[in-house]
C-alpha cells in the first residue's frame, strides 16, 4: 500500500475526529467486563468487545486493559504501529471529552510524559535496532551444544558419566533456547513481525518442543499486568504457594463456577485455571489450608524448581495445543520429539530415552525457575492498583547486577526492569538504556532495585517465608 494512501486516511481520520462522540472516564470505566470492553489509546476510545477474540496476543491480555488507558502498553508491545492501526480504525467509537485528563484512575501525567520522552530518546539512539550477528551466535552456540551432546554419547557410550554429562549439556542448550525464543517472541530481533514469528516457532517448537501461541498468550499477560492477581498467570499458583502480603491474609470470592461431575476437586481446579486463569484464591482469614504455607519456603525446593517444566508445563503445553486445535504449533513440537527420539532411541531405547528427556527437563526446570522468579516473587504482588506503566513495571520487577556470566546465565533477564519497560528492545541494548531509566526513577522517587545474583536468588526463599508467616498469623488469629 502506498504511503500517500496511508497519509490520506490519517488526514481524513483527523478531520473526522471532532465529530466523534465524547465520553468521560466514568463512562469508559464501566465497560470493563468480558462482554463489554472499551479501552483508550491516545485519548481515542475503542470498543474491543467483539474483536478481542481475534487479537493475536490473546483476548485476555487486551481485556486486562478494559476501561483503562492502554497507550503505553500498546506502544510497548507493538513493533509496526502503522500496520496495527489499520485494525483499530473499525473499532474506534469516540474519544475522551475535552475536559477529561489523558490518564485514568489518577495516574501521574508527569511520569507518563517523562517516560514517553525517554522512549523517544531510546528510539533516537536506535536502541530498538537489533544486532543480527548477536542472535545468530546465540543460535549457533545452542546448535553446537546439541551436537556436542550427541557426540559425547556416540563416542563415549551410554555409561553414567557420559549420560549425566550429556544431560547437563542438553539442559544448558534447552535453557539458552528458552532465552532465545523469548527474544523472537517479543519481536525484538527482526523488523518484520512475520520473520520473528517464524523463527520463534522454530526455536520454541523445533528446538524445545513447546508452543509459541501458548507462550504468547501466557507471557504477554504477565508483561501487561505483572504480579497482579487475576491478570498475571505467573502468580496463579494453584493453591501451592501464597504470594505477596495481600493474598496470604485477605479473602475474596472470585472463583468461576465449573460443573464437572465426576472429577475430583484438584482436577477441577486445574481445568478451571486453564479455562479462566483469572480467579483469586482465598487464604488466611477464610482459613484455607491446601498446604502448610508457613513451610512453603522449604517445600518450594521439592515441588517448584524440580517439577515446573517436566510435570506442569510439559503436560499443560501439550494439552493446550490439542484442546485449542493449534495444529501448526503441535507439528513444530512433534518435530522436536521426533528428532530427539530418533537421535537417542538407538542408544537408550524408548523407555530410556523418555527418562533421559525428563531428566534434561528436570535440570532445565531448576535453571528456569530460579532465573525467572528472582526478579518477581520478592517484589510487590497485589491486586490491581491502576498505576502508570513505569510505576507498575518497577513495582513488580528488579534487576540483577551485570556481568558476562549473569547476562548469559539469565538471557539478559538480569535487566528485567528494562525488559519490562521496553519488551521489543533487543536484549543487547538493555545496558545502554538502563542509566536513562535509573535517572528517570530517581527524578520521580521510584525505587530502582538492583541486586547481586545470590542475593536475588535468596530473596525468593525469604519472600516465600514472609508470605507463609503472614498466612499462618491470619489463619490462627482471625
Amino acid at each position: 500500500m502506498g504511503k500517500g494512501g496511508e497519509q490520506g486516511d490519517e488526514g481524513s481520520t483527523e478531520r473526522d475526529a471532532p465529530m466523534l462522540p465524547t465520553y468521560s472516564w466514568e463512562e469508559v470505566q464501566k465497560h470493563n467486563l468480558r462482554t463489554d470492553q472499551w479501552l483508550v489509546i491516545d485519548r481515542k476510545i475503542y470498543n474491543i468487545t467483539q474483536w478481542s477474540g481475534r487479537h493475536p496476543g490473546g483476548h485476555r491480555v487486551i481485556g486486562h486493559y478494559a476501561g483503562e488507558d492502554a497507550t503505553d502498553a500498546f506502544l510497548a508491545f507493538h513493533q509496526d504501529l502503522c500496520f496495527v492501526k489499520k485494525f483499530m480504525k473499525p473499532l474506534l467509537i469516540g474519544e475522551l471529552a475535552p475536559g477529561e485528563p489523558s490518564q485514568d484512575h489518577g495516574k501521574s501525567p508527569q511520569i507518563t510524559e517523562d517516560f514517553r520522552a525517554l522512549r523517544k530518546t531510546a528510539e533516537d539512539m536506535k536502541l530498538f535496532e537489533a544486532n543480527h550477528m548477536f542472535f545468530l551466535l546465540l543460535l549457533a552456540h545452542i546448535i553446537i551444544m546439541e551436537s556436542i551432546g550427541w557426540f559425547t554419547i556416540f563416542y563415549f557410550g551410554t555409561g553414567w558419566i557420559s549420560t549425566i554429562l550429556t544431560a547437563f549439556i542438553l539442559a544448558i542448550s534447552q535453557a539458552q533456547a528458552g532465552w532465545l525464543q523469548h527474544d523472537y517472541g517479543h519481536l525484538s530481533v527482526y523488523k518484520k513481525s512475520t520473520w520473528n514469528h517464524f523463527v520463534h516457532k522454530f526455536v520454541i517448537g523445533h528446538l524445545k518442543g513447546a508452543s509459541a501461541n501458548w507462550w504468547n498468550h501466557r507471557h504477554f499477560q504477565h508483561h501487561a499486568k505483572p504480579n497482579i492477581f487475576q491478570k498475571d498467570p505467573d502468580v496463579n499458583m494453584l493453591h501451592v504457594f501464597v504470594l505477596g502480603e495481600w493474598q496470604p491474609v485477605e479473602a475474596r470470592e472470585a472463583y468461576p463456577v465449573f460443573q464437572c461431575p465426576g472429577l475430583q476437586r484438584p482436577l477441577r481446579i486445574l481445568l478451571a485455571t486453564w479455562a479462566a486463569q483469572d480467579f483469586q484464591p482465598q487464604y488466611g482469614k477464610k482459613k484455607l489450608k491446601y498446604l502448610p504455607y508457613n513451610h512453603q519456603h522449604q517445600y518450594f525446593f521439592l515441588i517448584g524448581p524440580p517439577l515446573l517444566i517436566p510435570m506442569y508445563f510439559q503436560f499443560q503445553i501439550i494439552m493446550t495445543m490439542i484442546v485449542r486445535k493449534d495444529w501448526v504449533d503441535l507439528a513444530w513440537a512433534i518435530s522436536y520429539y521426533t528428532r530427539f527420539f530418533i537421535t537417542y532411541i538407538p542408544f537408550y531405547g524408548v523407555l530410556g530415552s523418555l527418562c533421559f528427556l525428563n531428566f534434561i527437563r528436570f535440570l532445565e526446570s531448576h535453571w528456569f525457575v530460579w532465573v525467572t522468579q528472582m526478579n518477581h516473587i520478592p517484589m510487590n504482588i497485589d491486586r490491581e492498583k491502576y498505576q502508570d506503566w513505569l510505576s507498575s513495571q518497577l513495582s513488580a520487577t528488579c534487576n540483577v547486577e551485570q556481568s558476562f556470566f549473569n547476562d548469559w546465565f539469565s538471557g539478559h533477564l538480569n535487566f528485567q526492569i528494562e525488559h519490562h519497560l521496553f519488551p521489543t528492545m533487543p536484549r543487547h541494548n538493555y545496558h545502554k538504556v538502563a542509566p536513562l531509566v535509573k535517572s528517570l526513577c530517581a527524578k520521580h522517587g521510584i525505587l530502582y532495585q538492583e541486586k547481586p545474583l545470590m542475593r536475588a536468588l535468596l530473596d525468593i526463599v525469604g519472600s516465600l517465608k514472609k508470605s507463609g508467616d503472614l498466612w499462618l498469623d491470619a489463619y490462627l488469629h482471625k
